[in-house]
């Protein structure tokens, strides 16, 4: 388990830029879906029961700073509700279903960490575009809700892969000055079910 009070220093010292990279994926995203005039306010198929996997130290801190913040109250609740979450993951998938569990962050159909959560989180929902390194120019199609409204409509879609580059720079250095060689393949609520009980 990767402790987030040991990595707090050196993240301190990248925040601002990992800060600011999330800013402008924000406004971009709401740039291209205000062409497609697609506004998300939450449906039945919900993003936030999709199983994300997030793969970068950068949003595991990003994420576990915006916890930490929280009242103690708080994080013991999200942190029942993502064991609980990550439980019955784990029942739907040895069943062979695939997992359709909401989001242990999702209250109230809004998200409690909304400001610190990760990147796909960010991105998800509209048409997107990313150049691939090996694979060339690869697409991907909007949310079921985003057909259902605007697939139909004619608009460029957000190409996402100045974010990804930028991201995994900002990976590396990170991963560099704290030593953290350890790979990452957590959904939020794994990240939160392992945060240190007692603690941020």
């Amino acid at each position: 388990m990767i402790a987030f009070s040991d990595l707090s220093d050196d993240y301190c010292n990248i925040r601002d830029e990992v800060a600011s990279l999330f800013s402008l994926m924000d406004a971009a995203y709401d740039t291209v879906a205000a062409e497609y005039g697609f506004v998300c306010s939450g449906c039945v198929d919900n993003c936030c029961l999709t199983r994300f996997h997030h793969h970068t130290l950068i949003e595991y801190c990003y994420l576990r700073e915006g916890f930490s913040a929280l009242d103690p109250e708080s994080r013991a609740a999200i942190r029942y509700r993502a064991r609980a979450v990550h439980a019955a993951v784990a029942r739907e998938e040895a069943a062979g279903r695939v997992p359709h569990v909401m989001c242990p962050l999702n209250t109230y159909g809004r998200c409690v960490l909304y400001a610190h959560r990760p990147m796909i989180c960010r991105l998800h929902g509209i048409p997107h575009t990313f150049d691939h390194p090996m694979q060339g120019k690869i697409s991907g199609p909007g949310c079921h809700e985003f057909d259902r409204l605007c697939g139909k409509t004619t608009a460029q879609p957000l190409d996402r892969t100045r974010f990804y580059r930028e991201m995994a720079v900002l990976e590396q250095r990170f991963r560099k000055m704290s030593g953290v060689t350890q790979k990452i393949k957590k959904t939020v609520a794994e990240i939160l079910a392992d945060a240190e009980a007692g603690g941020p």
